[in-house]
């Protein structure tokens, strides 16, 4: 007999045996070139840096709308380029930041499997100079007849969920005003 328990455990249990993907499988190769062009920019430490790599291999149409959460609708199409741009900026600033804190000695690139929405997750670990380590998962979609970073989550916690809260939040203290966020992301 099926119960709502036995239906939820084989979903579950589904999704936890995704299968893994090949090591010479197309997203892995592409994450390989993703996590060298992080670790060079890591290495110089600046926004540009940083930039150049987001703007190549993050999914930014998407992040940036679903960063603006249930402000979603009120984009006009003529914001809509300023706004990813200010997305991407966003983000390198925040890496290149981050640089700073937690230098990287070496990655490792682990599994990857596919989700139920056909997104590709896979893992890595991050070793840092002080020894210290750290996982990190990413999310990548098929766009445009290639592989973008549609996300990534670092022990456990995924970036987009805190953007998304950055941006609502600040959005709710000035009305909605799009304008007035798009001008703080190139702060």
């Amino acid at each position: 007999m099926l119960t709502r328990r036995s239906v939820l455990a084989g979903f579950a249990t589904a999704l936890l045996a995704a299968p893994a993907l090949a090591e010479d499988h197309p997203s892995l190769v592409y994450m390989r070139q993703v996590a060298k062009d992080m670790l060079a920019a890591h290495r110089q430490g600046t926004v540009a840096a940083f930039l150049r790599v987001v703007q190549r291999h993050a999914d930014i149409p998407d992040i940036a709308q679903d960063a603006l959460g249930k402000y979603s609708g009120s984009l006009q199409a003529s914001q809509r380029g300023r706004y990813q741009k200010g997305v991407a900026t966003y983000l390198a600033r925040y890496f290149a930041l981050s640089s700073r804190d937690y230098t990287v000695a070496k990655y490792e690139l682990g599994d990857a499997s596919v989700n139920k929405d056909k997104d590709v997750l896979i893992s890595s670990r991050v070793y840092l100079m002080t020894g210290q380590t750290y996982t990190v998962s990413w999310k990548l979609v098929w766009r445009g007849g290639h592989y973008k970073v549609r996300d990534v989550s670092v022990l456990g916690f995924w970036l987009t969920n805190f953007q998304r809260k950055d941006f609502t939040d600040y959005l709710a203290k000035r009305n909605g005003n799009i304008n007035m966020l798009i001008t703080a992301l190139y702060g």
